[in-house]
C-alpha cells in the first residue's frame, strides 16, 4: 500500500469499525453506534407507501438523467428552499452522492487534472480521486478558525499547488462547520478569479442549525451541485442522490450516466421523489439531532475531550482526543473493544493530523447517547 505522501488508497475506516462492532453484537455484545453518519429512523411513512405501490410494477431502467417526476420534484424543491429556478433537465438522479461525485470528476477535467479538497474532509474524496487517478491539493482547515474554509484559504493554497477544481462540503463532515451566504459567495468568487471549478457537496442540507442552508446555486449557475437522500430524508441505503450541473457539462454529464451507470435504481427514484413533500418528518428528526447535539457535545466536554463550539451542520461531533490518547485508531478500537462504544478515528478525515481527533455521530438516539457517555466516563475516567 503507498503511503500517506504518495496519497494511496486506505481503508474507510469507520466502517471497519462498524463491522467489527457487528460483529461483537453478534456474540451478544451490547455495542453504542456513534460511528457512522447514519440516520437511525426509517423514511417518512409515505415514501414507504409510495414504494410499496409500486413494488408489483416492472422496474425497469428509467431516462438516464431520471424520472421526469423526480427532477420536477427536484426543480420544486430548489424555488421553495432556495428561491431559483433550476430546469429539470439540468438534473441527474444519481446512485446516492458517490456516483455524483465520479461523473462530476470525469465530466469536469482532464484525466490526472489535481482537485482541491479541505483537511479534515470526507475520507471517501480522497480515495475516489485517488482511485480515478486524478491528483490532490489539500487546504489544511483548523479548530481555531471553526473548520470554516476562506477564500483566502483557496487562493493560498493555490499559490503554492494550482488545482483545476475545488470539491467543498458545507455542512462538512466531519467538523460540522457550514458557511454562510457571504462565506459562500466569497468561495465562489475566489474559485471563479482563479479559474477553478467548484463542486459543492450540500448532502447535508437541510440539517443546518443556523438557519436556511446555502446553495452554491443562489449565487452562480457555473458550479457543479451534488446532493443526496441519505442524511436529511433519512435514505442511506436507498442509494439515491442527484447533482445539477453547468449546461456546458451536461450532455458530458448524461453519456457517462448512460455508460457507467445507466441510470439511478428506480425503486428509489420513486421513494425520493415521494421524500421531497414529506419536508415536516425530516424536521421532526432534525429536531432529535439538535437536543442530541447539545447532549453529546456537553457530555465529551465534561468527560474530557476538546469539543470547542457546538457544530453549525450535519449529525458530527468532531473532538480532541489529546488527554487520552495521540493514536486515534488505536483509541477507537480500544473504546470499542473495552467500553463497547463505536467511534471513527481522525484519521479516517485527516492522514496528516487526525491522531488526535475523533468523529462522533449524534443521528442516533438519545437513549445510546446517554449509554455511549455513561460508558465512556466511566472508562477514561
Amino acid at each position: 500500500m503507498d503511503d500517506v505522501r504518495n496519497y494511496g488508497l486506505m481503508p474507510f475506516h469507520a466502517l471497519e469499525i462498524l463491522n467489527r462492532a457487528k460483529a461483537l453484537e453478534a456474540g451478544g455484545r451490547v455495542v453504542c453506534h456513534l460511528e457512522v453518519g447514519e440516520p437511525g429512523s426509517p423514511p417518512a411513512p409515505r415514501v414507504i407507501e409510495a414504494v410499496a405501490k409500486a413494488l408489483p410494477q416492472a422496474q425497469g431502467y428509467t431516462n438516464a438523467k431520471g424520472l421526469i417526476q423526480l427532477r420536477e420534484a427536484l426543480a420544486g424543491y430548489y424555488s421553495a428552499q432556495h428561491g431559483v429556478i433550476v430546469d429539470p433537465d439540468t438534473i441527474l438522479a444519481t446512485m446516492g452522492s458517490s456516483a455524483g461525485f465520479i461523473i462530476a470528476f470525469h465530466a469536469a477535467f482532464r484525466p490526472g487534472s489535481r482537485i482541491a479538497i479541505t483537511r479534515p474532509g470526507y475520507p471517501a474524496y480522497v480515495n475516489t480521486l485517488v482511485g480515478l487517478g486524478f491528483e490532490i491539493a489539500e487546504i489544511p482547515l483548523s479548530a481555531a478558525t471553526g473548520w470554516q474554509l476562506r477564500g483566502a484559504d483557496i487562493e493560498a493554497a493555490y499559490k503554492l499547488q494550482p488545482f483545476a477544481g475545488l470539491l467543498f462540503a458545507s455542512p462538512a463532515n466531519p467538523t460540522g462547520a457550514a458557511v454562510d451566504r457571504a462565506g459562500m459567495q466569497d468561495i465562489i468568487d475566489t474559485c471563479k478569479r482563479l479559474g477553478v471549478q467548484l463542486i459543492s457537496d450540500e448532502i447535508y442540507h437541510g440539517l443546518d442549525y443556523r438557519g436556511a442552508s446555502v446553495s452554491a446555486l443562489e449565487l452562480t449557475r457555473e458550479a457543479i451541485v451534488i446532493n443526496s437522500f441519505s442524511k436529511y430524508y433519512c435514505m442511506t441505503g436507498w442509494r439515491i442522490g442527484w447533482m445539477v450541473m453547468p449546461e456546458h457539462l451536461l450532455r458530458r454529464a448524461e453519456i457517462l450516466q448512460q455508460n457507467l451507470f445507466i441510470s439511478a435504481p428506480t425503486l428509489s427514484q420513486i421513494a425520493a421523489t415521494a421524500a421531497l413533500g414529506e419536508r415536516d418528518y425530516s424536521e421532526e428528526q432534525k429536531a432529535h439531532y439538535a437536543a442530541n447535539r447539545t447532549l453529546l457535545s456537553d457530555g465529551l466536554q465534561s468527560i474530557g475531550f476538546d469539543v470547542g463550539h457546538l457544530s453549525e451542520g450535519a449529525f458530527y461531533v468532531y473532538a480532541g482526543i489529546s488527554p487520552f490518547s495521540n493514536d486515534s485508531m488505536s483509541f477507537c478500537q480500544t473504546l470499542l473493544e473495552d467500553a463497547g462504544v463505536a467511534t471513527a478515528p481522525g484519521i479516517d478525515f485527516d492522514r496528516a493530523g487526525g491522531r488526535s481527533f475523533v468523529r462522533f455521530s449524534y443521528a442516533g438516539t438519545r437513549q445510546t447517547i446517554e449509554l455511549a457517555l455513561e460508558r465512556m466516563g466511566t472508562f477514561l475516567k
